[in-house]
């Protein structure tokens, strides 16, 4: 579902945008960027850390949310991601967990599409049987 972007959202964007080029991305070419907005209003960027051995690369989103968990923010609200594709490319599917971990379910994830269409959905959308620990 798309929604209007605001101009929160577009700022938000325009982070995620501004640390694309420092992703390390030598084998895939594929540079993505994550900007994470926090209920306090802190905007926590990432970018994506390729590793020849695949399995260690970790992605833009993910970055984002370990840097921002270690300064003590918890409480997720938005997330822009931008890419060098120049088409919008949704979370992959653990990033979609991870970012539900720090998500009530009405987080809204913008992504960056081509010829500069922007889409918006709520993490619940994209994760819709997100999996949470019994308590």
């Amino acid at each position: 579902m798309n929604r209007k972007i605001t101009t929160h959202l577009e700022m938000l964007l325009k982070a995620a945008r501004a640390v694309v080029n420092n992703a390390y991305a030598p084998y895939s070419k594929l540079k993505v960027g994550a900007a994470a907005l926090f209920d306090d209003g802190a905007v926590i960027t990432g970018v994506n850390v390729e590793n020849a051995s695949f399995g260690l690369t970790i992605c833009a989103e993910r970055a984002a949310l370990a840097a921002a968990i270690s300064q003590g923010n918890r409480h997720l609200r938005a997330m822009a991601i931008a890419s060098s594709a120049g088409v919008a490319l949704p979370p992959c599917g653990a990033c979609r967990q991870v970012i539900a971990e720090f998500s009530d379910g009405d987080t809204i994830v913008v992504l960056d599409g081509a010829d500069g269409k922007v889409e918006t959905h709520l993490i619940s959308e994209l994760l819709p049987l997100a999996f949470k620990f019994p308590v």
